[in-house]
């Protein structure tokens, strides 16, 4: 948490691997990623961390379905093209576009797209999500329906979830918040665990 150009995209940013430590190093699943070579970094970031941004992020020219699908065939060692194709079906019936599969980002409201993108951030199973201001561009019936399927698929698929966010609303839900003011940690609360999410109701 924190207030904007508080250092909590930056902080994201170097979590992933995606920008260098000035100095220190940053160890991402056990793997120092500061001096990695960028193919072998892609490899591990691919592999091991899936995104959730504030602009969704999704690539115009391809479908709901062929958007959630790409960074597994983008990953060599994922398993077979029927495998990846049920399981991005199974991602995005999950998430309340079974009837939207087929449909191109311009197609799309915002909170469906956030939809597409949250299915695509866990098609890989990683182990640790990184979410940027995921509900930032969204209205506040959207921004809910977005956070209940982020922390119901967080908890069905037991990953590691990074929320980055200015809303108290939304940091509520974590069981541990820290807060950055102008680059700094001020502050480290790990809370009691929390109850089980429930699946959200969603339109399928």
């Amino acid at each position: 948490m924190g207030a904007s150009g508080s250092g909590k995209s930056t902080l994201l940013g170097l979590l992933a691997g995606l920008d260098d430590p000035t100095s220190g190093t940053v160890a991402l699943n056990g793997t120092v990623i500061s001096n990695l070579a960028e193919d072998r970094l892609a490899q591990l970031r691919g592999r091991t961390i899936g995104f959730v941004f504030q602009s969704y992020q999704l690539i115009p020219t391809l479908t709901a379905l062929e958007n959630v699908l790409l960074p597994y065939e983008l990953n060599d060692d994922s398993g077979g093209q029927k495998a990846g194709l049920e399981r991005a079906r199974e991602l995005l019936v999950s998430v309340g576009l079974s009837a939207r599969m087929d449909h191109y980002p311009v197609q799309l409201s915002g909170g469906e797209q956030q939809r597409v993108a949250l299915a695509r951030a866990f098609i890989l199973r990683p182990p640790i999500v990184l979410a940027d201001e995921p509900t930032g561009n969204l209205d506040t019936v959207n921004g809910e329906h977005i956070l209940e399927l982020l922390l119901h698929l967080n908890h069905v698929e037991g990953t590691t979830l990074v929320l980055v966010t200015h809303d108290p609303a939304l940091a509520a839900h974590a069981r541990r918040v820290i807060t950055l003011r102008d680059g700094l940690v001020v502050s480290d609360v790990v809370k009691a665990a929390a109850p089980p999410v429930s699946a959200p109701s969603v339109g399928l």
